[in-house]
């Protein structure tokens, strides 16, 4: 398959030095066709600081949260393959072009980056607290979903432009929930994950609350599982979604 490379990169405050770094790693070890920086609540000076550098700044006054973000990026893409990466460069160079070979090879649809896989390679460490509440959440998610995973939450992951044009209407999560419904929904469709061991390097300074998020991430799981046996046709989940319908998908929100 092969084909062109566009690349995401979902950004709420970040470290713009480290950025600039993280970017140029990626032009020397992927050269992707395009590169978008998807920006949510900067000021005028960072905006300007991130037009420096070889890429796309799509700049909005309110923050949309990872998923939304990442969506309007692959939205905007017309590349044959579309990634997307934190902004935290948590995934080096080196280790998102292992999460892109399977969807370019064509041996995947969606290829999933995962720090938690017996083969993946972590640098640095989370805190204990993250750290647990990451495994049990992936652990719930194991036995919820239809795709066994070790990870579900890493931010690197590529995906097909075919297969993108099949899930994107079924996408509803603004924010990190993003992630597992855009693994269930892959499942729900058939589509061939690939989940890919990376290098991995804790950031200090998130902007994600361990606690609150792991919460989000719960009822997140619900529903994904809840979507997601919907599109196989689950006459129990279809009476549900009957009686209170369902919110507006991300790629229809204006």
């Amino acid at each position: 398959m092969t084909g062109t490379l566009g690349l995401v990169v979902p950004a709420y405050r970040p470290d713009v030095d480290q950025l600039g770094a993280y970017l140029a790693e990626i032009r020397a070890e992927l050269d992707p066709d395009a590169v978008r920086i998807e920006l949510d609540d900067p000021d005028e000076a960072v905006v300007a600081a991130l037009r420096e550098f070889d890429a796309t700044v799509h700049a909005v006054p309110y923050r949309r949260g990872k998923g939304a973000a990442v969506t309007a990026g692959f939205e905007a893409l017309d590349t044959d393959v579309r990634a997307f990466a934190d902004a935290d460069g948590s995934t080096p160079a080196a280790s998102l072009a292992e999460v892109v070979a399977p969807i370019q090879a064509g041996r995947a649809d969606l290829a999933v980056g995962s720090r938690r896989h017996p083969a993946a390679r972590v640098a640095t460490h989370q805190t204990l607290a993250r750290r647990h509440l990451g495994d049990a959440f992936a652990w719930l998610a194991r036995r919820l979903l239809e795709v066994p995973l070790h990870d579900y939450q890493c931010g690197a992951k590529a995906i097909s432009a075919p297969a993108w044009e099949s899930v994107r209407e079924h996408l509803y999560e603004p924010g990190f929930a993003w992630d597992v419904e855009l693994v269930a929904i892959a499942g729900a469709l058939d589509l061939r994950v690939a989940e890919v061991p990376i290098e991995w390097h804790d950031r200090p300074g998130s902007t994600v609350s361990p606690v609150r998020t792991s919460l989000r991430l719960g009822r997140a799981l619900l529903a994904a599982r809840h979507r997601a046996k919907r599109l196989r046709n689950s006459r129990l989940h279809e009476a549900i979604a009957s009686q209170r319908g369902e919110p507006t998908a991300l790629v229809d929100r204006k």
